[in-house]
């Protein structure tokens, strides 16, 4: 829900900041590649520090990241809070799913497991109203606020309901990997949205592009060689593992590359305002009914 409400506030955050193409573009991928980047090594970090212990420093941290991203005075102070944000949810969500693990019976983890994955979808049709009805109403930081409380009651619950738990005769930590497979996909994604401003065949894009992907190369060799790898690499291989991996990259990919320019196209293009645009929006809650159940792809042959 966070990501989709950014995205319709973009035309907001551009005019009161004066951001470039490129900045806005930052906001959105900062939160991602943090995310993303050190999600494998906070499953860790939870596993051997307390799993507990890490979700309620990223609860924390999110909230606080939250209200300084609402309000960042500038487009450069927002992307460096976006990163932040993305760094506090890469603390929380590894440690959710083992978290439930921990707590439930065997009995009882799959109806767990699916709320906490309905929990995220809903995010999807709720995402777009939000944000309209905030930015009708409120400024684009507001859409942060929102945050807090959300954290506030989950810091509260977790403190009240939920046990502390750790990985017995953890391995260790992959500095290495982690420190590799963020600046590849630093480097990668720096050179892909500098080049509408650099030039496709400019030095810098290419020297991005071509040290992003040898740093994930390095990465790839270092997790299969390493004796505790963050990522197996070998999972990839699997039809099932590697072919859900790449179905969800093709989908993300598509859903937030279009979300960007439709957002933008909404307003400033048919000028519709951001309520208008978020209820036009919910068009894109069709894939939670017309996406193929978790049941039929296991059952499915081969």
């Amino acid at each position: 829900m966070d990501t989709l409400i950014l995205n319709l506030a973009l035309p907001s955050i551009q005019k009161d900041l004066n951001a470039t193409s490129s900045q806005l573009q930052w906001t959105v991928d900062s939160y991602a590649l943090a995310f993303g980047g050190l999600l494998l090594m906070a499953g860790g970090l939870s596993d051997r520090f307390g799993r507990k212990r890490l979700l309620s420093i990223g609860l924390a941290a999110f909230a606080l990241t939250s209200l300084g991203a609402a309000f960042a005075s500038n487009a450069e102070l927002l992307i460096v809070f976006r990163a932040l944000m993305g760094v506090s949810a890469a603390l929380m969500m590894p440690a959710t799913l083992a978290i439930i693990k921990d707590v439930f019976p065997p009995e009882e983890q799959g109806k767990a497991i699916g709320i906490w994955s309905g929990a995220a979808a809903i995010g999807v049709p709720l995402g777009p109203l939000v944000s309209g009805l905030l930015l009708e109403h409120f400024w684009w930081g507001s859409m942060f606020i929102i945050n807090v409380p959300l954290a506030a009651v989950a810091l509260i619950g977790g403190a009240r309901l939920i046990p502390e738990s750790k990985a017995a005769g953890h391995p260790g930590l992959d500095l290495v990997g982690a420190l590799l497979s963020v600046a590849g996909l630093v480097a990668i994604v720096y050179g892909l949205v500098e080049a509408p401003h650099n030039g496709w065949s400019d030095i810098i894009t290419l020297g991005s592009l071509f040290v992003g992907v040898g740093l994930m190369v390095a990465f790839l060799v270092w997790e299969r060689r390493t004796t505790y790898p963050m990522l197996d690499v070998g999972l990839l291989l699997n039809s099932r593992y590697g072919g859900g991996a790449l179905a969800i990259a093709c989908t993300s990919f598509g859903l937030y590359s279009g979300l960007y320019l439709l957002t933008q196209y909404l307003q400033s293009v048919l000028e519709l305002d951001p309520l208008g645009a978020g209820v036009r929006m919910l068009a894109i809650g069709t894939m939670m009914i017309g996406a193929p159940s978790p049941r039929s792809w296991w059952s499915a042959p081969g």
